[in-house]
């Protein structure tokens, strides 16, 4: 039951960090389109969040490295 518990916090983290990459960067390349001056402020804002949601995914795995050694 352990093991399917760390599969589904692994599967779902991956799922949500993907999720937010996604929205993360289309908004980023939308914002841009419509303002190529604010291009560089945008990148290091981006870069910030995507950094953010990459903790989720690695938050995820010790969850399931916990769960596992239980």
């Amino acid at each position: 039951m352990g093991l399917l518990a760390a599969a589904i916090a692994v599967g779902l983290a991956a799922l949500g960090a993907g999720i937010g990459n996604g929205l993360i960067v289309s908004r980023t390349v939308e914002g841009i389109a419509r303002q190529p001056e604010l291009r560089s402020s945008l990148q290091t804002v981006m870069f910030i969040g995507v950094a953010l949601v990459e903790a989720v995914p690695i938050i995820g795995v010790v969850i399931a490295l916990i769960v596992m050694n239980q």
